[in-house]
């Protein structure tokens, strides 16, 4: 019976998976390839076949680039030598090992049927229907041949499993198909993150890492080069744009390193699209760094549209598997690529197989139905008329040797193709092991049919050391573990440019930064961020949608920098430290003795200590003369007393502080100014007195007497010292550190200020008291300002509290008017010590020193005179008082004088001294 003879009715070309809903009713018209071997004479061989056919008892499918994607409309450009060649060489070559080999499948021989992707997803995609032919029942009942009897078809290969594809987008577009038909797929080259999940792509597996990893490891690489503003550039394709999401949504899970753009190189790319890239690229110019998920071609366009641009140097490449270790994509651009990083899955040139491939010839490679093509390629030469380079080139001779007359290097996936081979073999091994145990050959329950699904889950527990030694093993979706080497493009002193390891990712990186070369041999670190990092003691104010980029603000006053984005302010007792960093204490200080705002104060204390206590010794000694005892002895010596705590009190007020210092800060504070003040209250209050009661009649007032007087005199000192007990009381005296007071804008100045705890109105309270026995005394002096001054003392001490007055008008605004300055405790310390001291020598100079002058240098006025009677004295000093007002009384005239004591009245007894010119009570 013939062969039927028919025209197949082409079918349309499905556009995505949807097609098997086609597939069905058009698959079977489909042309059938009859079992057949390759022509001997490689001249013979059909122009465009496109498959390689190895028979065998299981066969396996392979899919691989031999040539490019063709431009115009045609499905193939030119033969790639590397990717295509070599790698379906290496699967033919890891076939016959396996054959050879009598533990691996025994007395089972591996058969393969090989496919041209040309590089183009729908293109292989229709290839691959040729995979699944066996498994579609044909319907040839309205098929008939010439003579009326039924066609005969011939039964194509049953393809168990299938090696390939290369490319991402090629897989995906297989697997959709493969896995409706339950057959299993090892891809030795596709590493989209997309053909990762396992519920769309269940029956796709493959020897090499899938991007997730790469991105990581280039992830890894950006962030050990503390890059944190990067752009991305990836071509149109599963490859390409799913590498590069892989890596977008890494650097959002992780932080740390923000994506300037993202930009996309078309599939099918028009004039100046590449300098577009390369101008969108440089509107962020910070972002240096540049991750590339790009196809040869494109990583080649882009350095050539740098140079252009005249950009060499300015941009850092992260180059993905698809630069890895090429020299086609920087050849003539050596000085654009230089510094570029690169990452590549760990592989290992296999030696068997360069021996094998060297030792290829035409007349021993007659399988390879485009091995003439490549021969033609490879030699620069033609195969007669049949040859398919055009032009007139050299007649290949058939004797020219691979390696010899050419140049070779094995293709970087060799590797992973004899791998993806070696895991379909192991699995089946395993499973003929399994369902035909002791069985020579494949027994009819493997012969008959291999159960795809069952052979996927040995294909997943397969683990085996591969061709370079390195175990092949997968995950629970088909994918290797991510094992890389990292490279860089690197210009030595000699001008050579080489590829050099400088580290590995196995689960991490390890990358030796010492080894890495930028421009012109510099080994430093190259920037590329998108804001210089902030210096101490500045906070990051983050740009708004752009984590990375930011601007530096310094932490002012008393803040420190808490973290990398705020400022916090420093306790109440620190103060930020040289780098704003953190807090350190802030300097306590007090009023030191060598202070000029001390020495003053202290200098003039200690004259008047030395004066006062002169005065004191003076009138001890000449204590029963007359003109002591007509100042009053007793009343003298407590405002004597008085003056001299007004002197000392410097000394506790400069002191360094302590409680036993603050106690008796509180204590004398007012204790000096009470004494002196109530004494002086209490004499003019006598005198006052005297006089209006002899106006009235002779008859001397009540307490006038010294004990009186002592009396009256510790009774208003006495008001002072029970106002002290109850502060101690109440508040008891402790030391605090005043922070507010030196708390200057600029930190640097700041200082805490060690004093008692006496607050404004504590001073003003123990003050007071004093204050108000000043001002009474005030009114009294004025009252008595009638008497003629060669009476007493009355005038003295008009003058003496007049004057002291001022003093403590002028200190009030003093002292509460400086209490914003920084210099705070230093003014008012020294404004009260010297209105103190000021106020003690008023007292000390008008009141004593005339009588100290008189006692010391004219001792023949100190003598007693005649007594006369009280009614004689208050008559005398009435008169007196009425001459002066008149004005006729001539200097020194009247002279009378009034007793030391009234008591001479009341009592005869006693002997009634005469005072000396200026008569005192």
């Amino acid at each position: 019976m013939m062969e039927a003879q028919w025209t197949p009715t082409p079918c349309p070309r499905p556009p995505s998976v949807v097609f098997l809903l086609m597939a069905t009713s058009c698959t079977w018209l489909l042309p059938v390839t009859a079992p057949q071997r390759v022509p001997i004479d490689p001249q013979a061989a059909p122009e465009y076949a496109h498959s390689i056919r190895l028979d065998g008892d299981i066969v396996l499918g392979g899919l691989f680039p031999v040539h490019s994607r063709g431009d115009r409309g045609t499905p193939c450009g030119d033969l790639k030598k590397e990717k295509g060649i070599h790698r379906l060489e290496a699967m033919m070559f890891a076939v016959d090992l396996i054959n050879k080999d009598p533990e691996l499948l025994p007395n089972i021989t591996l058969g393969a049927r090989i496919l041209d992707t040309c590089s183009r997803d729908t293109y292989a995609l229709e290839q691959s229907l040729t995979f699944v032919q066996a498994l579609i029942e044909r319907d040839g009942s309205d098929v008939r041949c010439a003579n009326g009897d039924p066609p005969i078809f011939t039964k194509p290969d049953k393809i168990v499993g299938v090696i390939g594809a290369a490319a991402s987008s090629v897989s995906i577009m297989v697997a959709n198909i493969l896995r409706l038909f339950k057959i299993p797929q090892i891809s030795y080259a596709s590493t989209a993150p997309e053909l990762s999940d396992n519920t769309r792509y269940d029956f796709f597996s493959r020897v090499v890492p899938p991007d997730s990893y790469q991105a990581q490891a280039m992830m890894d690489i950006v962030t050990a080069m503390e890059w944190s503003y990067v752009s991305t550039l990836a071509s149109e394709g599963n490859y390409g744009e799913s590498g590069v999401e892989a890596f977008v949504q890494i650097s959002r899970e992780t932080g740390g390193v923000c994506i300037a753009q993202s930009l996309k190189i078309p599939r099918e790319p028009r004039k100046g699209e590449f300098d577009k890239i390369i101008r969108r690229l440089l509107e962020t110019s910070n972002a240096r760094a540049v991750i590339m998920f790009a196809n040869e071609d494109d990583i080649r366009e882009v350095l050539d549209a740098a140079k252009k641009n005249n950009q060499t140097g300015h941009f850092l490449w992260v180059g993905s598997d698809s630069w890895g270790s090429k020299i086609a994509p920087v050849i003539g651009q050596e000085r654009e690529a230089e510094g570029a990083i690169t990452i590549l899955p760990k592989r290992a040139s296999i030696d068997a197989f360069d021996r094998y491939f060297r030792s290829r010839s035409l007349s021993n490679n007659r399988r390879n139905v485009w091995f003439a093509e490549f021969w033609e390629e490879n030699f620069n030469c033609k195969l007669g008329m049949h040859g398919k380079r055009p032009g007139s080139l050299k007649k290949c001779t058939g004797l020219e040797k691979v390696g010899r007359d050419s140049s070779y290097e094995q293709e970087g996936k060799v590797q992973f193709v004899m791998d993806a081979v070696y895991a379909m073999a192991h699995a089946l091994h395993r499973m003929h092991r399994d369902l035909c145990y002791g069985y020579p050959g494949l027994c009819p329950r493997m012969a008959s049919s291999i159960d795809g699904k069952e052979l996927l889950s040995y294909i997943r527990a397969v683990n085996f050391n591969g061709s370079a030694g390195t175990p092949v093993v997968f995950n629970e979706n088909g994918d290797a573990p991510g094992r890389y080497d990292i490279f860089q493009y690197q210009i030595t002193n000699r001008s050579t440019a080489e590829y050099r390891v400088i580290g590995s990712w196995i689960n991490k990186l390890h990358l030796n930064v010492e080894a890495m070369r930028w421009k012109k041999g510099d080994p430093s670190l190259p920037p590329s961020v998108c804001s210089i990092p902030c210096r101490a003691g500045e906070r990051k104010k983050v740009v708004k949608g752009v984590p990375c980029c930011w601007h530096c603000e310094r932490c002012e006053g008393y803040h420190f920098q808490a973290s990398e984005f705020t400022c916090e302010l420093c306790p109440y007792e620190k103060r930020p430290d040289a780098n704003r960093t953190g807090c350190v204490p802030i300097p306590i200080i007090k009023l030191e003795w060598h202070s000029p705002w001390a020495v003053f104060p202290v200098f003039i204390s200690m004259l008047g200590i030395i004066a006062t206590s002169f005065v004191i010794v003076t009138f001890v000694r000449h204590n029963d003369t007359p003109i002591v005892r007509a100042s009053g002895r007793e009343m003298s010596y407590v405002l004597l007393t008085g003056i001299f705590l007004c002197y000392a009190i410097t000394f506790l007020m400069i002191a360094a502080p302590d409680v036993g210092v603050c106690s008796f800060r509180r204590i004398f504070l007012g204790l000096g100014m009470c004494f002196s003040y109530a004494a002086l209250l209490t004499k003019t209050n006598r005198i006052h007195r005297i006089f209006e009661q002899g106006k009235k009649s002779v008859t001397a007032p009540r307490f006038i007497s010294p004990a009186s007087q002592l009396a009256i005199t510790f009774s208003l000192i006495s008001v002072q010292l029970l106002g002290v007990f109850v502060w101690f009381a109440v508040d008891p005296p402790h030391t605090v550190v005043d922070y507010g007071e030196q708390r200057t804008q600029n930190p640097t100045s700041a200082r805490g200020v060690l004093k008692c705890d006496i607050s404004d109105l504590s001073l003003i309270c123990s003050l007071g008291y004093s204050i108000l026995l000043m001002v009474t005394c005030t009114v009294y002096a004025i009252k008595t300002r009638g008497v003629p001054e060669t009476f007493n003392e009355a005038k003295p001490i008009g003058f003496t509290m007049y004057t002291t007055c001022i003093i403590w008008l002028a200190f009030i605004p003093i002292f509460f008017g400086t209490s914003q300055s920084a210099e705070r405790m230093y003014i008012q310390t020294t404004t009260l010590t010297i209105s103190l001291s000021l106020s003690a020598s008023v007292s000390l100079g008008m009141l004593y020193m005339p009588k100290v002058y008189v006692i010391l240098f004219h001792p023949e006025q100190n003598v007693p005179k005649r007594k006369r009677s009280f009614k004689a004295i208050v008559t005398a000093a009435t008169m007196s008082g009425k001459l002066s007002q008149k004005g006729d009384r001539p200097n020194g005239e009247v002279k009378t004088e009034l007793c030391e004591s009234m008591e001479t009245n009341i009592s005869s007894t006693k002997t009634t001294y005469v005072s000396y010119s200026n008569h005192a009570i």
